[in-house]
């Protein structure tokens, strides 16, 4: 891990913050197909057979980035369905700023056009905040909720972290998610297009009420880092709030106890029992 200061310093970006049916109109590319979602082509990839578990990445990331470790392990129990939301990795913009009701908007679309009725949720930093939207806006979309490393009031991280976006400074964005954008996508405009569209939406973050969580029926499990942004104190309310919330605290960082492509692989063997945790969670019926 870097240093404190080093680490405050790389996270505005790295946390934003911090899916056959007929009527599906898709093309197939060697890893992954596009669908036609809300005025977007949407990028998903399929993995596996069982229980339908949709991956929501986090800002500024792309599947590779923040599930490229943690998704062959869930695929050998599950059918994973990671998305990439709009302006991010293979999917295009729409001439709008990027919201979590929209994403959790096109993330339900995708469903449909799938022929998937409900399906468990996996969101990770930014993809866990969409993942509640979800849960609010669509809740028969939703049958159980994995929010990693996620907030819901801005009082969850430092304030130096909201500083950040209100003169974002794109050297501040780790390069290997520019480096992993670059091999989507070669545009540099496209890449500065989402970073801008990633901060602004932080710059405009607003909290969800203590009551919206509390309407959330689906079972939760709320995961954080012991060295995550949020505190896990915060990560505790959380789970508390929703009806049916379970906590877990691993160690490690943003995303780190699941193999997050910013930290370095060590052969830890954290990403093998988070899988394990996750399996564990989603059959408990």
């Amino acid at each position: 891990m870097k240093n404190a200061g080093n680490t405050l310093s790389q996270i505005p970006l790295l946390i934003m913050a911090m899916m056959t049916a007929s009527t599906i109109q898709a093309q197939t590319t060697e890893a992954g197909q596009y669908a036609n979602i809300n005025g977007i082509k949407m990028y998903y990839e399929i993995h596996g057979t069982g229980k339908p578990l949709v991956l929501i990445h986090g800002g500024g990331s792309t599947i590779k980035t923040s599930f490229g470790k943690i998704m062959p392990i869930l695929a050998k129990t599950h059918q994973v369905i990671a998305v990439e939301l709009q302006a991010h990795g293979h999917t295009s913009d729409r001439d709008a700023p990027e919201t979590f009701v929209q994403d959790a908007n096109d993330v339900a679309e995708l469903l449909k056009q799938l022929n998937i009725p409900k399906a468990d949720i996996f969101g990770f930093s930014n993809g866990g905040q969409t993942a509640m939207q979800l849960a609010l806006d669509h809740p028969g979309r939703v049958n159980k909720l994995i929010i990693a490393s996620a907030f819901y009031k801005r009082d969850a991280a430092p304030a130096g972290f909201w500083e950040g976006f209100k003169n974002p400074q794109f050297s501040s964005m780790p390069q290997i998610y520019k480096d992993e954008f670059a091999k989507i996508n070669s545009d540099p405009a496209a890449l500065m297009n989402m970073f801008n569209k990633d901060a602004h939406r932080m710059f405009m973050f607003k909290d969800w009420s203590d009551e919206e969580l509390k309407s959330i029926q689906a079972p939760a499990l709320v995961v954080i880092g012991d060295r995550d942004l949020a505190s896990a104190e915060h990560a505790a309310k959380m789970a508390r709030l929703f009806p049916h919330g379970r906590l877990a605290i691993l160690p490690g960082g943003h995303g780190e106890y699941f193999g997050e492509m910013y930290f370095p692989d060590k052969g830890s063997k954290i990403p093998e029992l988070f899988a394990a945790m996750l399996d564990e969670f989603l059959a408990d019926s």
